[in-house]
């Protein structure tokens, strides 16, 4: 089995904030799911380097567009370890394997009788990069404003146009047929309602300005988003040689997204790929916007969280958490001081840090730092341990379907359990009265949360790699499907620091 994920690319004309840090992070944890489930994993991040902002950013600066975008991507790069991710491939659309790549997907495009060239005119938003309907716009006192609250400006100009008019009824048939394409299920129905509202060809190139890929055998026109920047996804795969082993193993892929592009991920690119002879993506996930303590998130406001310093205030791991634990993953979410702390404090410091610290430091003083498996087991034992495996099948299902927060809670609410057992059965009283049962029940606890442990591996890596070596273990010792049958004879456990300080507000 193979597994291929990817973020969209991101736009340099400014600098990263909490919304790419959020894919990214969300790509990373099913990228590192679905390494502990044994398949081969390809996750890929980028950046989309041309277009006519970039072309003005850079002269605002008075750079040289190239250097300007090497010095913008960068950002972009340097962020991808400090969230704890690890990408297998970071694509640039200034690459000349990406460049070759998207020529290759026109020419094909030209051959199968997709692409013509005419006129258009339209209401245009130079910072969304999108034409508009009239009907789409505000009327203000400076002109026509589009849904995003940028301006737009009637632009008329030669184009060459994909007939995307041609798509309409096979895109409809695909939808209807991969009922779960596009998720969540609100996501999916707007897009099938978006087609079924009538599809009009669309402008796939440029002539008003210079910064981008040029059209092939064309001297004035360069290629216009949609085809340049989506290529990416198989360019990274070597197309236009679908028969090399990446592209055969990996693609079809799953891309993540924000809402506000999800038009253009769930309804031009599977039409390019059909209209091309390639297989659309397996899933597309549409994720929802965050707002700042109840507040859009905007320049103009002064309130865009810097990733840098919310992870150095609060930790990695912690964030990582807060993100995905806080908010059903295709929801919109509110990111504020008194919800992180609240959040790491219940689950991570008191629910979970809290178990580690108390159990494996009670095991060290008066256990003689291990544990034995136990020759039987008594009925709330079992109950655990049967419970843990509920919990495991319902992780799964939820961390399949792209549930994150429901997996999280899944786990947490079993960590609850686990801690009523650990009250009930009291080892430091068993110390005084019966031995063998405090050693068995402390072997149950710990081998109930290395297997947590596991689970929670892909969200907060770091910490769970600080939390097996507790108990002398590491990934090359454990994953999804070893975790069921891992039952070994004696764990020795290591003095255990504190993993999830309590954050005061």
């Amino acid at each position: 089995m193979s597994f291929y994920i990817t973020t969209p690319i991101y736009y340099v004309n400014d600098l990263p904030h909490i919304g790419h840090a959020y894919t990214t992070i969300a790509c990373d944890i099913f990228s590192r799911f679905h390494k502990l489930k044994g398949e081969e994993t390809f996750f890929l991040t980028g950046t989309d380097e041309h277009g006519q902002k970039v072309e003005k950013a850079s002269l605002a600066q008075n750079k040289d567009t190239q250097i300007f975008v090497d010095e913008m991507s960068k950002n972009f790069r340097d962020l991808i370890p400090y969230l704890g991710c690890e990408i297998d491939d970071f694509i640039r659309t200034t690459e000349n394997r990406h460049k070759s790549a998207a020529q290759d997907l026109w020419n094909k495009l030209k051959d199968n009788n997709q692409i013509y060239l005419s006129n258009y005119e339209g209401w245009y938003s130079i910072r969304d990069e999108a034409f508009y309907l009239e009907s789409e716009l505000t009327k203000t006192e400076n002109g026509f404003v589009a849904p995003s609250g940028a301006p737009t400006e009637w632009v008329k100009e030669e184009s060459y146009f994909f007939k995307l008019s041609e798509w309409e009824d096979k895109l409809i048939k695909f939808y209807e047929i991969n009922k779960e394409a596009v998720l969540p299920k609100s996501r999916y129905n707007e897009v099938v309602s978006f087609i079924k509202g009538g599809l009009k060809d669309l402008s796939i190139s440029r002539t008003t300005f210079k910064w981008g890929i040029n059209v092939p055998q064309e001297d004035n026109h360069v290629m216009y988003v949609w085809i340049d920047a989506l290529c990416n996804y198989i360019s990274a795969l070597n197309y236009p040689d679908t028969k090399n082993d990446s592209f055969k193993k990996f693609w079809p892929g799953v891309h993540i997204v924000g809402k506000d592009i999800l038009r253009f991920h769930a309804v031009y690119w599977p039409a390019f790929l059909m209209a091309a002879d390639i297989e659309p993506p397996k899933k597309i996930f549409a994720h929802g916007w965050w707002t700042n303590e109840g507040q859009k998130i905007s320049k103009s406001l002064g309130n865009v969280i810097n990733p840098y310093e919310i992870i150095d205030q609060y930790g990695l791991d912690q964030i990582r958490f807060f993100l995905f634990r806080e908010v059903p993953f295709g929801n919109d979410g509110d990111f504020s001081k008194d919800a992180i702390a609240q959040r790491v404090n219940a689950d991570l410091s008191n629910n979970y840090g809290n178990l580690i610290q108390r159990i494996a430091s009670f095991i060290i003083k008066n256990a003689n730092s291990q544990v034995a498996k136990p020759e039987k087991l008594e009925a709330s034992d079992d109950r655990l341990l049967k419970s843990f495996d509920e919990t495991f099948e319902n992780y799964l299902n939820h961390m399949n379907n792209f549930q994150i927060d429901r997996a999280l809670k899944n786990i947490f609410e079993y960590l609850s359990e686990v801690n009523a057992y650990v009250d009930n059965q009291a080892p430091w009283s068993l110390k005084k009265t019966d031995i063998k049962r405090m050693q068995n029940v402390l072997y149950v606890l710990t081998l109930i949360t290395i297997k947590c442990s596991i689970l929670l591996h892909p969200v907060i890596p770091n910490s769970i790699n600080k939390i097996l070596n507790i108990y002398n273990l590491s990934l090359k010792d454990l994953n999804l499907k070893k975790i069921k049958d891992f039952n070994p004879k004696i764990i020795k456990l290591n003095q255990p620091k504190p993993i999830f300080p309590r954050i005061e507000l």
